[in-house]
């Protein structure tokens, strides 16, 4: 395969025709190569192999469900930076919030566009192309080291997803300034409003819970977005 590893895609799918229709419209777009697997196992064997540049990982699968192989994927270091998109014909919104709490960075409901997939999948693939910045920040006692994708609350390492690394590196960049969702959902996933802005509330949860107490940095401004507060 001549294709670099960050072009690939890996599909986890069960529906040959959703496959099919997938690897039609990705192959299309151009840049990018497909791999698939039809089972939960084999996603997880292969992502671990392949280390593809994105996964799109349909949640109901025979022999390993979705959300465990997306639990694997993200607590293991080799793979944890890998963007996963959760696809499913599960539409409740506790599924939705379940799949981005375990590290999926988006959540797509069948039946779908396969424009808007190729959009999500070039809007994940983009954001990745280079950091905010590689000077090194430092609020209270948190530092964000984007030079090594590296951050510590009181000196001991916190770990974060691609997605949250971001938006703290994003509300550190910016500091005292307030930061709207649409604007976060624009410069941190990349999207035009392609998703519901409550996907950012749901990762603002996820990396409070990480930062401890230094969490208290970072304020909610109600109906709006978020800040990082001053002093």
């Amino acid at each position: 395969m001549t294709s670099s590893p960050s072009n690939r895609i890996l599909i986890v799918e069960d529906e040959q025709d959703v496959v099919d229709m997938l690897t039609l419209h990705l192959e299309k777009a151009g840049g990018f190569a497909v791999s698939v697997a039809t089972d939960g196992a084999a996603g997880l064997k292969k992502a671990r192999e392949e280390l593809p540049g994105l996964v799109i990982l349909d949640l109901m699968l025979p022999k390993m469900p979705g959300l465990e192989v997306c639990k694997l994927l993200k607590t293991d270091g080799a793979t944890r930076h890998i963007p996963i998109i959760m696809l499913t014909a599960k539409a409740e919104e506790i599924d939705r919030i379940v799949g981005l709490e375990v590290g999926a960075d988006d959540y797509v409901t069948k039946p779908f566009s396969p424009r808007e997939i190729v959009l999500r999948v070039k809007a994940i693939m983009r954001r990745g192309k280079g950091d905010i910045t590689d000077e090194k920040m430092t609020f209270g006692t948190i530092t964000v080291d984007p030079s090594r994708h590296h951050v510590t609350v009181a000196g001991k390492k916190v770990r974060l997803t691609s997605v949250e690394f971001k938006l703290l590196s994003m509300l550190m960049l910016r500091r005292g300034r307030v930061q709207s969702r649409d604007r976060l959902l624009n410069e941190v996933w990349g999207y035009e409003s392609l998703i519901d802005t409550r996907t950012v509330d749901t990762h603002v949860r996820r990396l409070r819970k990480k930062l401890g107490k230094a969490a208290e940095a970072i304020e909610t401004v109600r109906g709006f977005g978020y800040r990082l507060r001053e002093g």
